[in-house]
C-alpha cells in the first residue's frame, strides 16, 4: 500500500522518483534526533522524513547544512547553544500543544472579564 500511495501523491513520504534518486545516486551524511535521514550528491543536499512531511522538524543546525548556510554538518562540528535557548521544536499550530495566550477564545480557561458586558435583546 505504501508503494502505491508514493505512485500517486507526494505529501504521504518521498515520491517514487525522490525514492530512486536517492537509492541512486544519493549518499547517506547524517540522522536527526527524529530519525529524518539527510542525504547529498555533489551540491545537492535534502532530507527524508521519518514520519509527517513537516519543515519544522528539521532542526536548526541540519537547517543550516541543508540550506548551505554552512558546510559543516552538525555531527561534525555542533552549533554552540546558548543558555537562554530552548530545546528545538516542531510547528505544534492545530494541536492541542499550540501556544494560546491569555484571553484566547481557545484557550482552556476563558478568562473572565469585567470590562464587558455582553449585548441582551429586547
Amino acid at each position: 500500500m505504501k508503494f502505491i500511495l508514493q505512485l500517486l501523491t507526494w505529501w504521504d513520504g518521498q515520491s517514487l522518483g525522490t525514492r530512486l534518486f536517492t537509492w541512486r545516486k544519493g549518499k547517506l551524511v547524517g540522522e536527526d534526533a527524529l530519525g529524518n535521514k539527510y542525504y547529498t550528491f555533489k551540491a545537492k543536499r535534502w532530507v527524508i522524513y521519518n514520519g509527517a512531511i513537516e519543515g519544522s522538524r528539521v532542526s536548526p543546525e541540519w537547517h543550516g547544512w541543508l540550506h548551505h548556510t554552512f558546510d559543516n554538518m552538525p555531527g561534525d562540528n555542533p552549533l554552540p547553544n546558548k543558555k537562554w535557548q530552548k530545546p528545538h521544536q516542531e510547528n505544534l499550530t492545530g494541536t492541542d500543544g499550540a501556544y494560546r495566550p491569555k484571553g484566547s477564545m481557545l484557550a482552556a480557561k476563558p478568562v473572565k472579564r469585567s470590562d464587558y458586558d455582553a449585548w441582551q435583546p429586547e
